[in-house]
C-alpha cells in the first residue's frame, strides 16, 4: 500500500501522524492510563472523545504501526490494544510535552503532577518507563526495584487528588 506525504521532512511526517486532535490523547490514555480496550478509551478520558472519532483514530493508530490490536482472552467481543516500540519511544516527546505545557499554559496540578515527575526524573526515569511499558504490552521482562514508574505517577496523582477532595478516577 502507496501512502502520499506532502513531503519527506521529518516533521511534516510525524505531524502526519500525530497532527490531528485525538492521536496523542489515546496514546497518551494508553500508555500512561494503562487503558487498553475500546470502552476504557472511550469513557475514561477526560477531553470527551466520540465513538466513531475513536474507531477511525484507533484504526490509523494500528495502520501506522503505533498499535497492535488482539482478542482479550477474558471476553469474546473485546480486544485489547497494546503499543508497539514506536509508540513506546514517545514517552520523552509527551515528558517534554507535558514540561512545556506545565511552564506555559494553565494547567491544573491534578493532570500536571505526572509531567512534573516525569521532568524532574529525567532521561533515567523515562528509560524505566519504557521498560515497563515494553514489558506490559511488548512482554520483554523488566528489571526494577521497589515500585513501578507507574506506581509511582499513579500514586502522585492520587495524592494530590485526595489533598484536593477531588471525585472522578483518571
Amino acid at each position: 500500500m502507496s501512502v502520499e506525504h506532502r513531503s519527506g521532512c521529518p516533521i511534516n511526517l510525524s505531524l502526519e501522524v500525530f497532527g490531528d486532535r485525538w492521536s496523542l490523547i489515546i496514546l497518551r490514555d494508553i500508555i500512561f492510563g494503562g487503558r487498553r480496550h475500546f470502552r476504557e478509551l472511550l469513557t475514561q478520558s477526560e477531553e470527551g472523545i466520540s465513538s466513531n472519532i475513536l474507531a477511525d483514530r484507533l484504526k490509523m493508530l494500528l495502520d501506522e504501526g503505533m498499535i497492535t490490536k488482539a482478542d482479550d482472552p477474558t471476553h469474546k467481543q473485546k480486544a485489547v490494544y497494546s503499543l508497539t516500540e514506536k509508540s513506546i519511544e514517545l514517552v520523552p516527546i509527551f515528558a517534554h510535552l507535558g514540561a512545556w505545557g506545565r511552564r506555559h499554559l494553565p494547567v491544573t496540578e491534578e493532570l500536571s503532577i505526572r509531567a512534573q515527575l516525569l521532568e524532574e526524573g529525567g532521561p533515567a526515569l523515562w528509560e524505566q518507563f519504557m521498560a515497563e511499558l515494553r514489558e506490559a504490552h511488548l512482554g520483554k521482562p523488566a528489571k526494577r526495584k521497589g515500585p513501578s514508574v507507574a506506581e509511582q505517577l499513579r500514586a502522585a496523582y492520587e495524592e494530590v487528588r485526595a489533598r484536593r477532595g477531588s471525585k472522578a478516577p483518571r
